[in-house]
């Protein structure tokens, strides 16, 4: 089992610190807040109210052995910052920060946090591709300049197969599970709900209320077809 420590339990850490919780991970939320920590307490494996800063405070934890260490401080960069430096002086195996500025990120990256997060970036550029690309469903940004998205089944691609649509040689993106509407009954009622083919066959032909599931650069991914 995993352990994890969010340092920081604004609303970002505590929204991170409830979802791992119902994973398989042990989690540590931290906070000097008293009332932050008391509201995560009944969702995780542990909630401390600490200094995040003091070295003693976090190795009475056994923070050194956790697996992930997040520091989601927010507004209090300074606090973030020394947070980080702690980590990294008592030997953490992973430090992720969350960084609300460019600037911010760089500084993390100098003090040694192995990876960044930027929420409020991360969540503009999304809604952006959203918004300029309506049929874009679901967005999530696997590496730098790549992704995994959910489309509407584009009207110039219904009624083709697979292997008629070429998409890896037409567009240069791959297509890793179809989603396709299915009417079930449950309890004596049916309902409309999606089937998940994780791996769709040459064959299969494209239906109007199916979506795809693929991965592929923003540029290309982009240019697939609209409406």
């Amino acid at each position: 089992m995993q352990r994890i420590a969010i340092i920081g339990l604004g609303r970002f850490g505590n929204s991170l610190a409830r979802s791992l919780g119902t994973s398989d991970t042990e989690v540590i939320a931290i906070d000097r807040n008293p009332n932050l920590v008391a509201a995560v307490k009944d969702d995780v494996a542990l909630a401390v109210r600490l200094d995040s800063t003091d070295e003693d405070a976090l190795l009475s934890q056994d923070i050194d052995d956790c697996d992930v260490c997040v520091v989601a401080i927010g507004e209090n960069f300074e606090g973030a910052l020394l947070t980080t430096a702690t980590l990294k002086k008592i030997g953490a195996k992973r430090i992720i920060c969350r960084a609300q500025t460019v600037t911010h990120a760089e500084i993390f990256r100098r003090i040694g946090a192995d990876e960044i997060v930027q929420p409020e970036i991360e969540t503009g550029n999304s809604l952006a591709r959203r918004l300029a690309n309506p049929q874009f469903q679901d967005f999530i940004e696997l590496a730098e300049g790549y992704s995994l998205l959910d489309i509407r089944c584009p009207a110039e691609f219904r009624g083709k197969t697979l292997s008629q649509l070429q998409l890896r040689s037409k567009y240069q993106v791959n297509l890793v599970a179809l989603k396709r509407a299915v009417t079930v009954q449950k309890d004596g009622e049916l309902i409309h709900t999606q089937r998940i083919t994780s791996v769709p066959k040459p064959d299969d032909v494209m239906q109007p209320d199916d979506v795809l599931v693929l991965v592929g650069s923003h540029e290309n991914l982009e240019r697939l077809p609209r409406g």
